[in-house]
């Protein structure tokens, strides 16, 4: 009996469209307009998490969009599916935030299960924001099949006064307006102004920092991470995109024939040198482990030790995403970087990071500063450890004012973040105290909360130059001053920070990296020991099965 051969049986996809007894699929097909010369040419995965709820995503759909055209273009089938996307914008400050780290795995489960349910033969990943990025990245090296992504951008910087900002400051000017430094109605202006389109957070925070590593990563095209949401540039990224996906599929590239542990490391390095947030130190880890390579939280800290520090970006300093990207974004960088590691390792592209960076027409070495002319000798992110931390704890140094790196001073202790954030509005904290947040890790929280309505209120009430935070929580990308996170073990592990009370003695070090109590290793002992066991605050849904398997901060916060 003749059998029906529609495709090669070197694509994923054949096993869906050939044989007798897959005409009820076929017949699916056609049914949505396919004929049987579609059903020869690849099938391509557009994997959107377009929704209509935050800007970071709100005009995804226009990407992939372009993303389709350039699939159709190349001689490949499209079709576009969703998953979801939290933004940690519309979270912060409430219990929604628990949601939203354990939100990446649930991404990047979603993507494979469909991706492998359907047999796609390559994919396109179009995401944004602070989890969505790391999701799609640990999806594409699970699978291992061919894969792009394209980010969404930046939205533009807001204009104010002749002043450009960032989202993030906002949460700042509410200490403003407590103290009386700023009308309500000049508060609630700026409030119109902050986030003046679609893209991603005008800094670089974890959903850029996590851009730049996709670049670096070889993963996307040249000039994705930084090309606004706006710009004509990322629909023109987001056409060739699709074009590329289908050579990918042809040549059989899949995302770890690119992504070795030389071009991790790479990628690790251009994060350090432009201030990426300290949510990479959780990323990047998950992210590893789906490639098979290692990273581990003091690999991360010596990447960074090694690196030199080569772009001031909000929060960090002055310029903005739209500078970074004028300057020639990760290109500039990588050309930078070029003088003390090798970047002749191959992208998505068919090129190299070197003929990527030989082919750059600007690069603003004001923005982008030269290895020789850098900051500093070291990068955006600092692993303390000690006594509280013994499996490491980090801060965004970069971040941090040169009076705060050496800081001595008591502890005041709160469960949580609205205790915490309670306090410093209220007058109750004072200059040089130690505040400990604890109860916020990935257990804990559950979902280790980000921090930043706490931090932003620190800054904003004036207190970043005279008071330090430590938490075993995490913080935003727009964190700035003394703001050490990720302490692990953490307290619902009954680590050390778990033992801390009021008035003891809190010693923080950045340039020696250590952070510690003045406790012997008995009393912090005998402390843990008078401690009831500790009990799961959620006991039903996801984030109850979230907080029984989730890993340490230190591991990534990973599902076992």
């Amino acid at each position: 009996m003749q059998d029906l051969i529609y495709k090669d049986k070197r694509y994923r996809s054949a096993k869906v469209v050939n044989g007798l007894n897959m005409a009820g699929p076929r017949a699916h097909l056609r049914g949505m307009g396919l004929s049987s010369e579609d059903m020869q040419k690849p099938f391509i995965g557009v994997i959107n998490t377009h929704n209509e709820f935050h800007p970071g995503h709100v005009h995804l759909d226009k990407i992939a969009a372009q993303a389709k055209a350039g699939v159709l273009e190349a001689g490949g089938i499209p079709f576009e599916v969703n998953t979801i996307s939290i933004c940690d914008g519309f979270t912060q400050g409430h219990e929604g935030m628990c949601s939203v780290l354990p939100s990446r795995e649930v991404i990047a489960d979603s993507i494979e299960v469909f991706v492998n349910a359907n047999q796609f033969d390559g994919i396109v990943l179009i995401g944004g924001c602070d989890k969505i990025v790391p999701a799609m990245l640990m999806a594409a090296l699970r699978l291992n099949i061919p894969a792009i992504l394209v980010t969404g951008g930046p939205m533009l910087p807001a204009q104010y006064k002749g002043q450009q900002y960032g989202t993030y400051q906002l949460k700042e000017m509410a200490g403003k307006l407590k103290r009386g430094e700023l009308s309500i109605q000049e508060y609630e202006y700026m409030e119109g102004l902050m986030s003046p389109g679609p893209g991603s957070c005008a800094m670089m925070g974890t959903a850029n920092s996590m851009s730049v590593a996709a670049e670096a990563m070889g993963l996307t095209l040249p000039g994705c991470a930084s090309a606004h949401a706006v710009m004509g540039k990322k629909n023109r990224i987001a056409r060739e995109s699709g074009k590329t996906i289908v050579r990918l599929v042809q040549e059989n590239i899949c995302p770890r024939d690119i992504v070795t542990q030389e071009m991790f490391e790479l990628a690790v390095r251009v994060c350090m040198s432009v201030g990426g947030s300290t949510n990479i130190t959780l990323h990047l880890p998950a992210i590893a482990k789906e490639g098979h390579l290692h990273m581990s939280l003091e690999d991360l800290g010596r990447i960074s030790d090694e690196t030199p520090y080569l772009a001031k970006i909000k929060p960090s300093g002055a310029h903005t995403l739209w500078d970074f990207d004028q300057a020639g974004g990760v290109t500039a960088v990588l050309k930078a970087l070029s003088a003390v590691t090798d970047i002749g390792l191959m992208t998505v592209n068919g090129k190299t990071h070197q003929q990527n960076a030989a082919a750059l027409v600007e690069w603003d070495q004001d923005v982008i500063r030269p290895v020789e002319r850098a900051y500093a000798p070291s990068g955006s992110i600092k692993v303390l450890h000690g006594n509280l931390s013994p499996n490491g704890c980090v801060v965004k140094q970069s971040a941090v004012a040169p009076e705060m790196r050496r800081h001595t001073g008591p502890a005041r202790c709160f469960d949580s973040e609205e205790e915490t954030v309670q306090a410093i509005y209220s007058g109750k904290i004072q200059p040089g105290d130690v505040i400990v947040i604890k109860n916020e890790g990935p257990k804990g929280g559950p979902g280790m909360r980000e921090m930043l309505t706490a931090t932003a209120a620190l800054v904003g009430m004036g207190y970043e130059k005279t008071t330090a935070l430590i938490t075993d929580g995490r913080f935003s990308g727009a964190t700035r001053g003394p703001c050490i996170g990720h302490i692990s073990p953490e307290a619902a592990q009954r680590g050390p920070i778990a033992a801390l009370r009021d008035g003891d003695l809190i010693h923080i070090d950045i340039d020696a990296g250590t952070l510690y109590a003045e406790l012997s290793s008995e009393e912090i002992d005998r402390r843990l020991q008078a401690l009831p066991p500790f009990s799961v605050k959620v006991t039903e849904g996801y984030l109850a099965r979230y907080a029984n398997s989730v890993s340490s901060a230190d591991e990534g916060a990973v599902l076992r």
